[in-house]
C-alpha cells in the first residue's frame, strides 16, 4: 500500500473485525516516523460506500452524478463507478478518467459553463453527449464541434431577498432561454433538459424558485418541439441534516411539476458529501517557535496573559492539501496524536505550512497542548479539494494514500455485481489485524 495519488495502480486494506480506522493511521504514523516523517492522508472507503445508501434514503428518486474535481483519487472513483454513480465532469482530464472506468458515457455530464473546443471534441470523440450550456456564444461553439451533443440548459437561480441580484456568474435569465432554444432549433442541437445550481447556502426557497423556472423553460422547450428528460439540481451540501431539509422541502414540487409518471430523470451533482468524511490527513510538525501570550491572537475573547503561545511550522499547507483554505473556511479541527493527559495545560497555538508565506496559515488560532518537533497533527474530514494539489516547493513529497475498508463494506460493493476486475486486483493487499505493526499477509 505505497501507491501515490497519482498512480492509477492502487491498493486497499481490508480491515478485519478486531481493527479500527484509528489503528490504520495509528499504524502508519509509526511507519512514516521512520520512514521520514512526510505527511500521507487515510481513506477508508467503507464511508463512501454508507454515504451512497444514505442518500439513496434521504434523496428518493434524485440520482447523484459525482463531482469529479472533488476527488479523483482512482480508489474513489472506482467505489463510485461500483455503485452505479453518474459523474459530473468539468474538464478533458476528467472525463478520460470517467472513460477509462469503462463506464457507460451517458451517465457522463460534461458541466464546464466555459468549454474549450479542443475539450467539446474530446467529449464528442469518447462519446460524452451532455453538456450544460448558458450563452449564445458557447451554444455555437457546441454546435461546431460535437454533433451528437445532447443540452442542459444551465439557468440562473435567483436569491429568496427578492430584490434584481441575480446569481450570474454561471446561468442564463429565463427571459433569455425562448431565444436560446429558438437558436439551438436553427442550429439542429437537442436540447434535453434543464440544469441549475444554487450557492452554498443550499437555502430550500431557492430550489422552490428554480424549480419554477425550470419548470417554465421545460414547457418552453416542448413547444418548440424538444423532448426534455432531464433535470439537474446541481451541487448538493454535504451536511445530511441539510440534505433532508432541503429534500422535504423540494420533494412536493417535484411530485408537481416533475412527476415519476413524466419521464423525467432527476440527478444532482454532490461531491464533498461523499468523500470529505471518508479521508484522514496525518501531518508533522517540522518547527517550533515561543512567542508571548500578548502578541497572539485571543481564544474567542479569552486571554490566558500567564502562559506563552506556540507556533508551529507543518510539513503540509494551503499551497499543498491545505488549498481550499484559501478560498474558505477549513472544516476540520486540528487533533494531537499523541497521548496526553486531560488535566494537562493547553496553549493558544498557530499552525502554519511549510512555505512561511503569509497566506500559508493553516490554522490561525487554536488550543493545544505543547508540542514538540516530530509530533504528528491529524486532520478529519480531508476529503474534499484536498488529493489533486501538489506543493509547489521541491523539497516535500506530495502526500501519500493509503486506501482501506472493512469486509463488511466490500461485500456491499460486491452485492452490487458492478466490481470491476482493476478495484478487484486492488485487494490483493494483506489484512491489518489490531496490535500488528503492520500489515500481515493472510
Amino acid at each position: 500500500m505505497k501507491g501515490f495519488i497519482e498512480d492509477t495502480n492502487y491498493s486497499i486494506g481490508l480491515l478485519d473485525d478486531t481493527a479500527t480506522p484509528r489503528d490504520v493511521i495509528d499504524n502508519y504514523i509509526y511507519e512514516h516516523t521512520l520512514m521520514g516523517k512526510n505527511a500521507f492522508f487515510v481513506a477508508d472507503l467503507g464511508k463512501i460506500v454508507k454515504k451512497h445508501f444514505k442518500w439513496k434514503n434521504i434523496m428518493g428518486r434524485v440520482n447523484p452524478f459525482y463531482t469529479v474535481r472533488c476527488n479523483s483519487s482512482p480508489a474513489v472513483l472506482e467505489i463510485l463507478a461500483a455503485l452505479s454513480m453518474g459523474f459530473a465532469c468539468a474538464n478533458k482530464n476528467e472525463m478520460s478518467l470517467v472513460y477509462d472506468l469503462g463506464i457507460p458515457m451517458e451517465n457522463a455530464v460534461y458541466t464546464n459553463p466555459c468549454k474549450q473546443a479542443s475539450q467539446i471534441k474530446h467529449a464528442a470523440k469518447i462519446g460524452v453527449n451532455l453538456m450544460t450550456c448558458d450563452s449564445e456564444t458557447e451554444l455555437k461553439k457546441i454546435a461546431r464541434n460535437h454533433f451528437n451533443a445532447k443540452l442542459l440548459l444551465h439557468i440562473a437561480t435567483e436569491g429568496i431577498s427578492g430584490e434584481e441580484d441575480m446569481n450570474m456568474t454561471f446561468g442564463t435569465t429565463l427571459k433569455n432561454c425562448r431565444h436560446l432554444l429558438e437558436c439551438a432549433k436553427e442550429l439542429s442541437v437537442e436540447v434535453v433538459g434543464v440544469k441549475f445550481h444554487v450557492s452554498s447556502s443550499n437555502n430550500p426557497q431557492t430550489y422552490i424558485h428554480a424549480l419554477s423556472d425550470a419548470r417554465c423553460v421545460f414547457d418552453m422547450a416542448e413547444e418548440l418541439g424538444f423532448k426534455m428528460n432531464i433535470l439537474d439540481i446541481g451541487g448538493i451540501s454535504e451536511n445530511e441534516a441539510q440534505l433532508e431539509e432541503l429534500y422535504q422541502a423540494v420533494s412536493p414540487l417535484l411530485d408537481v411539476y416533475f412527476p415519476e409518471g413524466s419521464g423525467t430523470r432527476i440527478i444532482a451533482e454532490p461531491g464533498s458529501f461523499y468523500v470529505s468524511s471518508a479521508f484522514t490527513l496525518a501531518v508533522n510538525v517540522m518547527a517550533k517557535n515561543v512567542i508571548e501570550h500578548d502578541q497572539h491572537l485571543p481564544s474567542a475573547g479569552k486571554q490566558i496573559s500567564n502562559k506563552p503561545a506556540f507556533i508551529y511550522c507543518m510539513n503540509e499547507g494551503v499551497y499543498g492539501s491545505f488549498a481550499r483554505k484559501l478560498s474558505e473556511k477549513l472544516n476540520t479541527a486540528p487533533e494531537v496524536h499523541k497521548k496526553y493527559k486531560d488535566d494537562e495545560p493547553l496553549f493558544a497555538s498557530s499552525l502554519l505550512g511549510p512555505s512561511y508565506d503569509e497566506l500559508d496559515v493553516i490554522v490561525e488560532h487554536c488550543l493545544l497542548p505543547e508540542l514538540e518537533v516530530g509530533d504528528w497533527v491529524v486532520f478529519e474530514n480531508m476529503g474534499c479539494g484536498s488529493l489533486n494539489e501538489q506543493s509547489p516547493f521541491a523539497d516535500f513529497e506530495k502526500p501519500s494514500l493509503y486506501n482501506f475498508m472493512s469486509f463488511s463494506d466490500w461485500y456491499e460493493i460486491q452485492d452490487t455485481g458492478n466490481t470491476s476486475e482493476s478495484l478487484m486486483k486492488s485487494l490483493c493487499v494483506p489484512c491489518f489485524h489490531l496490535g500488528e505493526d503492520q500489515f500481515c499477509t493472510v
